[in-house]
């Protein structure tokens, strides 16, 4: 059996470590399974820098060292890339996750160390790498799902991984292997009072895929939307398209989990990783989530707190938090939520301003995000609304309308930027523009990535990053004297200035069936807004 270490990349290097790595903990329990010796290395969890990393390296002879992240990480993977190759010449370096999926053949190029990239989902994909690793058999050319490297070295990537179609079939993931009393000490999250109190979260995915075309969202693969062509070289290569496969774990396997997290790990508070869950709970037909609900309570995960209406109280039941989408939720569903233990929903909202939703393909309108976040209030449920400045079509009044929707709602937020992460529409569309914003060294974008804080690379066609910066500021402190003053002084000089960022004509569509949400024609009711 193979020996494998996992290492888990810093992510957030600003943030202490909240989120134990979802994915790698399924593969981890996905080789035990099977016999195979697995060890991790959490580097986002300890930060003890390259020296104890090396350390993690250089402790046993390693059959397979299998390192994955999201496209943010990829500084930190390259680093960690080299010195395992370095440090351990014979161990077989393999790399997955949304960093690898979105751009594989760049990957492959830029990290000339990795043996072997896992493109996709990889809970087939890297079982059948294992075993054939342990019959001593490298050659990876028939596998599906991979890029690989032939006799030259050179990049070759397979054809796609179907994705498995029931998410049952996997194991709890391997959340022991983890330091967890150093995610157990940064539990708590500032966007609820439940939230807030909470000693021992822990992360759990309900569901994969979505069935919305946000513009701004990256893909890994995951959900139906990966296609491989050749490209402009002739090569195989990713292309994302609309296609859509939505996939989620029954009532019964959620609650399970989290009554043996519950039970194993005393935890008090889960949160949902899912993308969206209310695009989920219109996949089903409407059944999702109050199923969900229902069995939360009848197996006494119900905190007590909901059932008498008093305030929260550690220990008296499990917590939970999401994700939910403005157009998709319904009032009866977010009250049996709040009865079930929901204390907050992350809303992306992004904008209140018509043209700039209209043109993100996220299926919502200034009427039903200001709806949401009343709908929401209403129901017990905190809303935390997600703002977004910077987008291709953004104007001084785009940005001043969602100042006032702001204000009128009572939101305080600063603002997030429009980033084109790669294997998002948008990276595709302004892949020349971010180029030429680097220098034209498309990897130095890419290890410049972060959280959207900061604007990485422009693809707003009216203002640069100096303007966005102060843009930022304007929102954050909602100051409308200010944004009158800089309207003037950017028409005045302006005025004739050519677009700064171009997109190419080159994202083509699929034409695949989508599996779209359940909408109601009902017009929705504008309500009253109130102060969150």
């Amino acid at each position: 059996m193979a020996k494998i270490l996992f290492i888990n990349p810093v992510i957030r290097e600003e943030d202490n470590p909240k989120h134990i790595p979802y994915g790698i903990a399924l593969l981890c329990s996905l080789a035990m399974q099977r016999g195979h010796l697995v060890q991790v290395y959490d580097a986002n969890a300890w930060r003890k820098g390259p020296d104890v990393l090396a350390q993690a390296i250089q402790a046993d002879d390693w059959d397979v060292i299998a390192i994955g992240s999201l496209t943010t990480a990829y500084r930190f993977i390259k680093t960690a890339c080299q010195m395992a190759k370095k440090l351990r010449p014979k161990s077989f370096l393999i790399a997955g996750g949304g960093f690898l999926t979105s751009m594989p053949q760049e990957i492959m190029r830029w990290i000339p160390e990795l043996d072997l990239g896992v493109v996709g989902e990889a809970f087939v994909t890297f079982p059948e790498i294992l075993e054939k690793i342990d019959d001593g058999d490298f050659d990876f050319s028939e596998t599906l799902g991979v890029i690989h490297r032939d006799k030259e070295g050179n990049p070759k990537l397979n054809c796609a991984r179907p994705s498995i179609p029931d998410l049952d079939v996997l194991p709890f993931p391997a959340w022991d292997l983890f330091p967890l009393e150093i995610y157990f000490r940064n539990s708590q999250l500032l966007f609820s009072e439940e939230g807030f109190v909470t000693q021992r979260r822990l992360d759990i995915n309900g569901s994969l895929g979505c069935s919305l075309i946000c513009k701004f969202c990256w893909h890994l693969g995951t959900t139906g939307d990966m296609v491989i062509e050749k490209n402009e070289k002739g090569e195989n290569d990713v292309r994302f398209t609309y296609g859509r496969t939505i996939r989620y774990h029954s009532p019964r396997y959620i609650v399970d989990m989290v009554k043996h997290l519950r039970k194993t790990y005393q935890v008090d508070f889960v949160s949902f990783l899912d993308e969206n869950l209310f695009t989920m709970d219109a996949a089903s037909g409407r059944k999702w989530l109050g199923e969900l609900c229902e069995l939360w309570i009848k197996e006494g995960l119900q905190p007590k707190c909901r059932q008498t209406n008093s305030p929260p109280a550690r220990g008296d039941g499990v917590f939970w938090s999401g994700t939910s989408h403005a157009g998709l939720h319904r009032f009866e569903t977010l009250q049996q939520m709040y009865a079930a233990g929901c204390s907050h929903l992350v809303y992306g909202i992004e904008s209140f301003d018509p043209v700039i939703l209209k043109n993100l393909g996220k299926g919502t309108t200034v009427e039903k995000n200001m709806s949401a976040v009343e709908t929401c209030l209403r129901s017990g449920i905190k809303p935390i609304p997600n703002i977004i400045i910077g987008f291709p079509q953004e104007t001084v009044q785009s940005i001043r309308n969602t100042m006032n929707a702001m204000k009128t709602l009572g939101i305080h937020a600063k603002p997030h930027f429009a980033t084109p992460y790669p294997g998002s529409e948008w990276f595709y569309s302004y892949k020349e523009s971010i180029a030429r914003q680097y220098g034209g060294d498309l990897e130095e974008f890419v290890g410049s990535l972060g959280d959207a804080s900061k604007p990485t690379a422009v693809i707003s066609h009216n203002f640069n990053a100096v303007e966005l910066l102060g843009l930022q500021q304007i929102v954050s402190s909602m100051d409308f004297r200010l944004l009158d003053q800089f309207e003037k002084q950017w028409e005045a000089s302006h005025s004739h200035r050519e677009p700064l960022a171009r997109p190419q004509e080159s994202f083509n569509i699929v034409k695949t069936r989508v599996q779209a949400p359940v909408m109601s024609e009902k017009k929705p009711e504008i309500l009253t807004p109130v102060a969150a």
